[in-house]
């Protein structure tokens, strides 16, 4: 074991939210941000449908399991396996849940549309800021175009997000479907980790907007295509940017020649 692999074991016996976790036999420490966050913005009620997008390893199936009870619904989807959870309202897909083919599993298995999406999912991490942060937002934007057809109307979203140059377009992004839209931390979370919690809350109850111009829109257009059956001329649209349109190209060739290094 090398000193950086010490240093975290050790860092991470010390953690108090970790400790609380084994106790109480909860699969991740990230339970107690979910409890934290619904004890402050009340996105979760009892005899809900909730929908947790990137739920391995399952720590926040339980957390949700247990603000639902017994009445409510809990559907988790993950590219991992999940270890079974012993509930019969808990179903887990595995899937990659940018794959419209897993959206319509979700909703077949739901007993109604949901009262509030989940997502709490990580990319997977290179190191290289710029990269990751456009990466968490390029997932966090899937799970808003899922949420969209997953949600009940005055539904509640909440989704962790990178923090970085491309925040404030994803904070814009969700103003156009909930009605207030709130970004926190959670004591749970780390003070070294720059995450934060982004919450939407009174969905709207429209589907994705294919007018909405945005340069993150632009920049996953295969997987909005992909979700929203869009072909290629009606996706156009997407690209008839205002006046922004300049900055907006340079963001994105700025991105892409981040990723291409990185590859």
């Amino acid at each position: 074991m090398g000193k950086k692999d010490k240093r975290w074991v050790l860092q991470r016996k010390k953690d108090t939210y970790y400790k609380l976790a084994k106790k109480n036999k909860y699969r991740s420490r990230a339970v107690y941000k979910l409890f934290q966050l619904n004890e402050r913005f009340n996105i979760i009620k009892e005899g809900n449908v909730v929908v947790d997008l990137g739920c391995a390893p399952g720590g926040w199936l339980q957390a949700t399991r247990s603000i639902v009870g017994e009445e409510g619904f809990v559907v988790g989807v993950d590219l991992q396996s999940v270890k079974p959870l012993n509930y019969e309202n808990i179903v887990v897909i595995k899937g990659d849940m940018t794959k419209k083919e897993i959206l319509d599993r979700i909703i077949k298995e739901m007993p109604s549309k949901a009262n509030a999406v989940i997502c709490d999912a990580s990319p997977n991490i290179s190191g290289v800021w710029d990269v990751d942060h456009t990466r968490s937002i390029e997932l966090c934007t899937m799970a808003l175009i899922s949420s969209t057809k997953l949600l009940k109307k005055d539904g509640n979203f909440v989704v962790k997000v990178f923090q970085g140059y491309l925040f404030d377009n994803y904070i814009s992004l969700l103003k156009n479907y909930f009605r207030r839209v709130y970004t926190t931390k959670p004591k749970a979370s780390r003070n070294s980790s720059a995450e934060a919690y982004v919450i939407g809350k009174g969905f709207f109850g429209h589907s994705f907007n294919r007018n909405i111009k945005s340069p993150i829109l632009r920049l996953i257009e295969n997987n909005v295509k992909n979700l929203t059956n869009l072909d290629d001329e009606e996706y156009k649209c997407l690209d008839h940017t205002n006046e922004n349109k300049k900055e907006d190209t340079l963001l994105i060739k700025r991105i892409k020649s981040l990723r291409k290094k990185k590859e």
